[in-house]
């Protein structure tokens, strides 16, 4: 084959979906009620077109419901489309649901095999790979447990193992890389920049632009079922940023966010809990030339603005702040009382603003905690995971937070 020859062709892709709107569950209701079997068709692909070269890594980009998902679907014949034509060359692996083709009953090991058997590879070669599966997915100590008895974060080690063990010229992923924690994320990158260099073609599915600006060589924004760009990651994500943040503009101009009329006290998902006294009713953020967004480059200001509501007078107010990576690890918290603000009385609704200077989070998803206090520490309103930011870098550095450095090599 050769080197710039495509092993993906997608050419004028439809594909739609009958969605019903109130069908009977059960025969006796369908016999009695038919015209209750009503539906809307929903068309997710209108006619998208690309190829992908060998040893090409492409991520495709776009809102929920966009139809990345649904194509790359497409490509590994789960479904197949209404009109149009998908050709691909070579061995197809493929992530695209954790734990897709594992049997719970089975160990770790067994369903190895089976996995691997699905992506067509014979015994003798399964077991020529299986302890370089079992090493890379740690798992050493459950392989021969039930695979019922892992955790999410196991269930995504093993698949990833078998699949980059499979000598694919093809590998498709959707999302599955946002599991697991901070030091097996950045094996994983590591492993695919390796097998991309061999020349195996990736195509990714993701929200974080980080992972697709550290793999794929391009970006490929699908909008409501169509191609809207495509190019270098850096260029083709500032626009989608670009184009997020006025959607986030107009729905902010559409309609306040009004505030939660119930009590704080313990919510029904354990998110929230204080006495309700005052309350945070909407958070927000801001780039350094005020553009209102979410998604922010390694290195930039932050500004962030939280509304609140009082209800009753809380006397010496403390109000707060921690960040959090999507792994629930703290990267950074303070709150008024510790930066030594003056002590504060919140009679009337007003708003808290935190402006973080350069900050040097590294690409990925990091959760924000808000809370206002009374005193020492007692919650009036504290609101867990209440904000999402995210973070983008160009650089492949590992780890939470970017450290100024400087090489001196003597030879």
């Amino acid at each position: 084959m050769a080197e710039n020859e495509n092993v993906i062709e997608v050419k004028d892709v439809t594909k739609s979906f009958k969605v019903y709107l109130d069908k009977g569950s059960q025969l006796k209701e369908r016999l009695l009620f038919r015209k209750r079997s009503r539906y809307e068709e929903r068309k997710v692909l209108r006619g998208i077109s690309f190829s992908v070269k060998k040893g090409e890594a492409i991520g495709l980009i776009g809102h929920n419901g966009c139809g990345k998902s649904t194509t790359l679907k497409l490509l590994t014949r789960i479904m197949y489309p209404d009109s149009g034509s998908i050709k691909m060359q070579g061995r197809v692996s493929s992530l695209i649901e954790l734990g897709a083709g594992f049997h719970p009953d089975m160990s770790g090991r067994e369903n190895i095999y089976t996995n691997a058997a699905i992506f067509g590879l014979n015994k003798k070669e399964i077991d020529s790979r299986i302890q370089s599966i079992i090493d890379f997915s740690e798992l050493k100590d459950f392989i021969d447990n039930p695979v019922r008895t892992y955790s999410s974060g196991m269930y995504m080690r093993l698949a990833f193992s078998v699949a980059i063990n499979v000598d694919a010229d093809i590998l498709l992923i959707d999302e599955i890389l946002a599991v697991g924690d901070a030091n097996f994320q950045s094996k994983c990158f590591n492993k695919l920049r390796e097998i991309k260099s061999h020349g195996t073609t990736i195509v990714i599915v993701s929200h974080s632009l980080g992972q697709i600006e550290q793999i794929c060589d391009r970006s490929i924004w699908i909008h409501d079922g169509l191609i809207k760009a495509e190019g270098p990651p850096k260029e083709i994500d500032l626009e989608y940023l670009d184009y997020m943040s006025r959607k986030i503009q107009d729905r902010n101009k559409k309609s306040e966010e009004a505030a939660d009329t119930e009590e704080p006290a313990e919510n029904k998902d354990g998110k929230r809990w204080g006495s309700g006294e005052a309350r945070i009713k909407r958070i927000r953020s801001f780039a350094s030339d005020g553009t209102e967004q979410s998604v922010f480059r390694v290195g930039e200001d932050i500004r962030l603005t939280v509304d609140y509501t009082v209800k009753k007078p809380v006397q010496d107010a403390v109000i707060g702040f921690g960040i959090f990576d999507m792994n629930g690890v703290q990267c950074y918290g303070t709150n008024t009382r510790i930066d030594k603000l003056p002590e504060m009385t919140l009679t009337k609704d007003g708003t808290a603003e935190i402006t973080m200077k350069n900050v040097q989070l590294l690409s990925g998803e990091y959760m924000i905690d808000i809370a206002i206090e009374q005193g020492e520490g007692i919650p009036v309103d504290y609101y867990r995971q209440a904000y999402k930011i995210q973070m983008l870098s160009a650089y492949g550095d590992a780890g939470i937070a970017r450290v100024d450095h400087t090489w001196n090599l003597q030879r």
